[in-house]
C-alpha cells in the first residue's frame, strides 16, 4: 500500500493541568510507531501505510482514556494519493 500522511489533533477531556502530559503519552505511542511524524503546535502529522495510520488513531483514544480521560475528541486529516504521498515533498522546500 501507498504512503498517506494522517495529521491527528486529539483533545483529552482531562482537567488543564494534566492535558500536555496526556497528549505526551500519545506522542510516545506515535513514536514508538517508528514511523516518520512531525509534532506541531496543533497536531501531528504521520507518514505511513493507512491502515497502520488508523490503528494509531484508534490506539490513542484507549491512551488517552487509560490516562483518566472520559472523552475524547480527534480531529483527523488524511492525504491519501495511488502513487503515495510524504511528509517531504510537502515540506522541503520550507527546511532550514
Amino acid at each position: 500500500m501507498a504512503l498517506s500522511n494522517l495529521s491527528l489533533q486529539i483533545l483529552p477531556i482531562v482537567p488543564d493541568n494534566e492535558v500536555y502530559s496526556v497528549v505526551d503519552e500519545v506522542i510516545s505511542l506515535i513514536k514508538a510507531s517508528n514511523l516518520k511524524y512531525v509534532v506541531g503546535p496543533m497536531e501531528t502529522t504521520i507518514e505511513g501505510e493507512l491502515d497502520v495510520l488508523l490503528k494509531i488513531v484508534k490506539d490513542a483514544q484507549t491512551v488517552c482514556v487509560k490516562a483518566g480521560a472520559e472523552r475524547v475528541i480527534s480531529i483527523v486529516k488524511i492525504d491519501y494519493k495511488t502513487g503515495g504521498v510524504t511528509i517531504d515533498e510537502k515540506t522541503a522546500k520550507y527546511s532550514k
